[in-house]
């Protein structure tokens, strides 16, 4: 089964990152120009699509022209910016192999785990800043959550190609597992110690709640320690993605040394 990965950054990304695509799909304006784009349907400029047709020829990918009406009939209401490629389905990490990548980077485990994300939107956020800040994976439960789709990929601006996803059968053993390898569980939450208070520099796996009922009493029982965001309005909450921003660079603030 192939999956469709629609827009320019998330297509010129999944073919940097090695990616298996099967084929580009590139929308055509006019009779005997076919690299040209419809600027007013939002597609990338020329010179776009003909980076993102070299990059394909370079890796050996099938470019084809279409007609912009049969791209949006593809993207299905999806604003596809000119192109859209056909990918082999996406396929997750476990979490044995994020570990073993901290471990070829000489450096302490790094990993974000979501208790129940279900907006997408919100998931392809936090793949992206947990791609920046250098962590080495994310991973999430399979059941009741988002899971890595075009929406996914498309709001993490690409880095849904880079950055390790693992799906779990159940979150709380999982966390049970990396304890026993050495990595300190930290949650998320209301009440617990302050983030910059906190110590961050050693293997961690910082804990996200969902977006409405946050982490739940199961998870949090098992974490080995609870931090907060400190909040100075009349708000008593951060959006799920936000907070995992924030969080996520206090340790890499931390762990640099800064």
């Amino acid at each position: 089964m192939a999956d469709l990965i629609i827009g320019r950054n998330a297509c010129l990304e999944a073919l940097r990152s090695g990616r298996k695509i099967r084929g580009v799909l590139l929308q055509k304006r006019g009779k005997g120009n076919p690299g040209r784009t419809d600027a007013a349907a939002g597609s990338p400029p020329d010179g776009a699509l003909k980076g993102i047709a070299e990059l394909a020829a370079e890796r050996g990918v099938p470019v084809e022209y279409r007609e912009k009406r049969e791209l949006d009939r593809l993207a299905d209401g999806i604003v596809h910016q000119g192109v859209i490629a056909r990918a082999e389905e996406y396929r997750y990490s476990n979490v044995e192999d994020i570990l073993a990548l901290a471990e070829e980077k000489g450096e302490t485990p790094f990993l974000i785990l979501l208790d129940g994300i279900e907006d997408p939107h919100n998931l392809g956020a936090i793949l992206r800043t947990a791609e920046c800040a250098g962590a080495h994976g994310v991973i999430i439960p399979k059941n009741r959550a988002a899971a890595v789709n075009e929406t996914v990929r498309r709001t993490s601006a690409g880095a849904a190609e880079y950055v390790r996803v693992a799906q779990v059968t159940n979150l709380s053993s999982t966390i049970e597992e990396l304890k026993r390898q050495g990595v300190w569980i930290y949650a998320c939450d209301m009440d617990g110690s302050t983030c910059w208070d906190m110590d961050l520099t050693g293997p961690l796996a910082i804990v996200i709640g969902s977006e409405g009922r946050g982490i739940s009493r199961l998870v949090r029982e098992k974490c080995d320690f609870v931090l907060s965001i400190p909040l100075a309005g009349e708000i008593n909450s951060l959006n799920a993605s936000n907070a995992a921003a924030v969080i996520m660079y206090e340790a890499v603030r931390q762990r640099i040394g800064g």
